[in-house]
């Protein structure tokens, strides 16, 4: 019954237009209060979940994106690695690879370029 509760209230929200963050954070948190918990669990999870290390990494790897295409070196790689492999077959899927692997080596992402 719970699920039903989650999903109808997440549901409604979304046929009336409220934004996907709050249908989330309303439709779990009634589904808390259905299940008779106390509501401070909420907050507790929530700050759990906050406090994990290695998520810091994930704004900061958008705001090196957002560096890179305001400096001009997103372009400048993607014009590379087209005239690298866009030559090939299926040149727009190689340089799609290409691009991939070289944002991957210059962020450090290990899983950016497998």
């Amino acid at each position: 019954m719970e699920l039903w509760i989650l999903f109808g209230v997440f549901t409604l929200l979304m046929l009336i237009g409220t934004p996907i963050a709050f249908c989330l954070g309303v439709a779990s948190f009634a589904t808390v209060l259905y299940m008779g918990l106390p509501p401070l669990i909420v907050f507790q999870r929530l700050n759990s979940g906050m406090s994990v290390f290695s998520l810091l990494a994930i704004p900061f790897f958008i705001y090196a994106g957002d560096f890179m295409v305001r400096g001009g070196i997103a372009s400048k790689i993607v014009a590379f690695a087209g005239s690298l492999v866009g030559h090939l077959r299926g040149g727009l899927g190689q340089v799609n690879i290409a691009t991939a692997t070289l944002f991957g080596g210059i962020s450090g992402s290990a899983v950016a370029e497998a």
